[in-house]
């Protein structure tokens, strides 16, 4: 599978013994279970466990200035699954989203669907070849693929809640990596336009090599700033609607804003739930966008519809 190919070499990054949410050699933080319990007991008492080993650990991340000084400290925390269990959400919710970003339009043509071939190239006996009923046999230059790819459905789903246990394990794990730091905002320093060289001079100052890939958080970003960073192609400018758990893990530095921090805090944090329920306003506005977006795609059906109909009309 393509995505389990491009998942692999990054959650190699995940498993270093820097990380405790993802070491192999860590214990586990479930709580033993009584042998004597019946079976559809134990299950229960396992599940229970598994929520209640979600922790956080909070991790500080400096907090630099423009120039690359450090002018102060944040702290970042977030739930993170138990080492037991945190590389396989990791790897599920990744396969999830490079599965379903497939758009499954491959097509082949049978031998039922190329075109020719109607005609019997030569009689059935006498002479001497095979016999043979058709030119466009898979057998034969310019005939039919046996078992090629069709349009198909690739997606498959995960928990709302899965999902986004494995970003806020993602980005623990790289926090407490330190591999993250956080950057005042410098919206002022690109107040007269945008210039692509003055970040990457800045990217610099910050430690970092811009021939690496990296991720810039934020919760809103500044037209010259997002002018001045989209040319560069090592570097991911990532708001709240497009966070994604791909570019957390591809990405070796990871810097946000004071507001990304207090967003990620509230989202992903211990103050999000302490039992790990969803938050029902962020569901809610889930679901609003998927249905703007359904409702988008069928008002320009509608649209063409009526468009082709009103041009039928008019042509006859």
């Amino acid at each position: 599978m393509p995505g389990a190919a491009v998942a692999s070499p990054l959650l190699l990054s995940l498993s270093s013994s820097s990380s405790p949410f993802l070491s192999s050699s860590s214990t586990s933080f479930l709580p033993p279970t009584s042998s004597a319990a019946p079976h559809s007991a134990g299950r229960t008492k396992a599940a229970v466990s598994v929520l209640r080993a979600l922790r956080a650990e909070a991790a500080t991340l400096p907090v630099l200035s423009f120039t690359g000084d450090k002018v102060g400290e944040v702290t970042l925390d977030l739930k993170s699954a138990p080492p037991s269990t945190a590389r396989a959400v990791v790897h599920r919710a990744i396969i999830t989203d490079r599965q379903n970003a497939r758009r499954g339009t491959a097509s082949t043509l049978t031998r039922g669907e190329v075109s020719g071939g109607g005609r019997k190239p030569y009689q059935q006996k006498k002479t001497g070849k095979a016999r043979r009923g058709s030119q466009r046999t898979p057998l034969r230059p310019g005939g039919g693929v046996v078992f090629g790819p069709k349009p198909r459905d690739w997606s498959i789903k995960i928990n709302r809640k899965e999902k986004r246990l494995a970003i806020s394990t993602a980005l623990a794990s790289a926090a407490v990596a330190e591999d993250a730091f956080v950057v005042e905002e410098f919206d002022e320093a690109f107040a007269s336009g945008p210039k692509t060289k003055d970040f990457v001079a800045a990217l610099q100052r910050w430690g970092l090599d811009p021939k690496q890939k990296a991720m810039f958080f934020a919760t809103e970003f500044d037209d010259n700033v997002r002018l001045s960073g989209r040319n560069i192609g090592s570097l991911k400018m990532l708001t709240p609607r497009t966070l994604n758990l791909y570019d957390i893990l591809d990405a070796r530095k990871l810097f946000f804003t004071p507001a990304a921090v207090d967003y990620l805090n509230s989202r992903y944090g211990t103050s999000a739930s302490d039992d790990y329920d969803t938050d029902d306003e962020d569901d809610a506005v889930e679901e609003l966008l998927e249905q703007e977006v359904e409702e988008e795609g069928t008002t320009a059906e509608a649209a063409q519809d009526a468009t082709e109909e009103s041009e039928a009309d008019g042509s006859s």
